[in-house]
């Protein structure tokens, strides 16, 4: 593989210029596996929601390791321990923390590939490029497993307060313009210290953590979960499904050489080879955006509608409440699109139903973060603040959904 390191910083708007500090991060920023993530939306189809919301994981990951790099500097500032090796290893596994997402990112995760979580995915990625660099990712594998014998180091790339949170709520609330989600992420990183090989933050930065997990509440409620994403989604969600229906039933669907694939296939986890993870990494937002164009026209009264639905906006109503809808709800609307229509129940389906979303800024019993007050004693946060509201973070928030078709369509 020919190496070039001529391209040195990133112009990025959110932090400025992004430092490329090694030969490798330049080498697998410009390997095509990392190239594809410019064409993978950061947050799927929530541009239908906030018009600026067209940013991606390139965008992403590249913010996540300059949050890296200025971690490692505070903590070996603050005479932690950090090898040149293990630096190494952490920009690259943050880096590649997201490598494995699918086209729209979350939507597709359970359409496109069964079952599969797309940290499973990264996960397959990093060992492949570790074979193809020659071991140069062993110790980044390792932080991206959450193996290294070091836990503040895999806590750096995957926790609560991890490098990859800290730079999508501050992304996601500027291109959104949500600015309830925007965070000080200088100065939480500035608060971090390690005691016990655990990753904790210091007293004076408990304010800090309060705002970013208020932050994230926010952001949960008016962006992640924003009622009209979550149509977009579930309609996104549909249309593969739908595909993969008329597929199995012998009707072909023209689409690219790469997503045909997998309408065609139903794979497991246990079957991603090689040859499979190279098939994954040729597909991308622009290949379900293509096909969803040309499937608008299929003869198919569902295929073609959904697709109509997601590309010019017309979009399910949606209502939403603390109960579960009754089947008699769901039965009511359905039987009217039923009607209107004259198409099956099954149908019908695709356009009626329910689900639920649930919202939990904080858990208490996993990875949870610590303060380390000055006088040496260590308590979670929702203790050592004094902030009401933060204990009710840490509850699970369930609210429930029904989506059906507006009277005129």
């Amino acid at each position: 593989m020919p190496k070039s390191n001529k391209l040195k910083i990133f112009n990025d708007p959110i932090y400025g210029f992004i430092r490329i500090p090694s030969t490798l991060i330049f080498d697998l920023i410009a390997h095509p596996y990392f190239q594809r993530l410019r064409r993978i939306s950061q947050m799927g189809l929530s541009y239908l929601v906030y018009p600026g919301a067209h940013h991606t994981r390139f965008h992403h990951a590249l913010g996540s390791m300059f949050l890296m790099q200025q971690a490692i500097q505070v903590l070996r500032f603050k005479a932690v321990e950090i090898t040149s090796e293990e630096e190494q290893g952490l920009l690259c596994a943050i880096l590649l923390h997201d490598i494995g997402h699918g086209p729209f990112s979350h939507a597709m995760e359970k359409s496109i590939v069964e079952g599969v979580h797309h940290e499973q995915i990264s996960a397959l990625f990093v060992e492949e490029l570790n074979v193809k660099f020659n071991g140069s990712l062993t110790i980044a594998l390792q932080i991206f497993k959450g193996e290294h014998p070091k836990k503040f180091l895999n806590q750096l790339v995957s926790s609560q307060l991890d490098m990859d949170r800290l730079d999508y709520l501050k992304r996601d609330s500027f291109y959104t313009g949500v600015a309830e989600g925007n965070i000080n992420s200088e100065r939480l990183l500035t608060m971090l210290t390690v005691v016990n090989d655990q990753l904790m933050v210091e007293e004076k930065g408990t304010y800090s953590v309060e705002k970013f997990l208020m932050a994230r509440r926010f952001m949960y409620w008016q962006v992640y979960l924003h009622k009209t994403g979550i149509v977009a989604e579930q309609l996104l969600i549909r249309i593969l499904k739908r595909a993969k229906v008329l597929v199995r039933n012998k009707q072909s669907l023209p689409c690219s050489e790469a997503l045909n694939f997998f309408l065609n296939r139903k794979i497991a986890y246990q079957k991603f080879n090689t040859e499979i993870l190279e098939r994954f990494a040729a597909l991308d937002d622009v290949d379900v955006l293509a096909a969803i164009k040309s499937w608008q026209h299929n003869d198919d009264f569902v295929l073609s509608n959904l697709c109509k639905m997601v590309l010019h906006r017309k979009l399910l109503k949606i209502k939403m409440k603390k109960k579960a809808f009754s089947v008699a709800e769901l039965q009511k609307q359905s039987a009217i699109f039923q009607n209107k229509h004259s198409i099956s129940e099954e149908e019908a389906a695709y356009f009626v139903f329910t689900g639920s979303i649930q919202n939990t800024a904080y858990t208490r019993d996993k990875q949870n973060i610590n303060i380390f007050r000055k006088n040496g004693k260590i308590e979670d946060v929702t203790e050592a603040s004094d902030h009401l509201n933060l204990q009710a973070l840490s509850r699970t928030v369930t609210k429930y959904y029904m989506c059906f078709p507006k009277a005129d369509v």
